[in-house]
């Protein structure tokens, strides 16, 4: 059974930094192209950052400089990095897990960044 857990949200006030979690069970993490993708209220759902296997990352425009990814493959874990937090990335946050074969999401956690 696959599973990805979400840790490490919650409520921040805007400019400090949260570190979010994903902890993969039942798959060949290594193998997977991972992603952060988030949802605000009345939004769809949509790419935050992501990494390939070969540690390529991309990221949407609105989170560069602000947003690190990364993975540790031995730990089955993967990471984002959130820094100089604003309102505007209140979300909820989902962890993915993609292959040509599969794509499996996480619950959810919920970011929110207000004073």
């Amino acid at each position: 059974q696959v599973q990805l857990v979400e840790s490490g949200g919650g409520l921040v006030q805007p400019g400090r930094s949260l570190r979010l979690a994903c902890r993969a069970s039942g798959i060949i993490f290594r193998n997977t192209v991972m992603g952060w993708y988030r949802q605000a209220p009345g939004k769809e759902r949509e790419l935050v950052a992501r990494i390939e296997t070969g540690g390529i990352t991309n990221y949407a425009d609105s989170v560069k400089g602000r947003f690190t990814i990364s993975r540790d493959n031995v730990l089955n874990t993967g990471y984002l990095q959130m820094n100089s937090l604003k309102p505007e990335d209140t979300a909820v946050y989902y962890c993915n897990a993609w292959t040509y074969l599969n794509n499996y999401w996480g619950q959810g956690i919920q970011v929110t960044v207000s004073s």
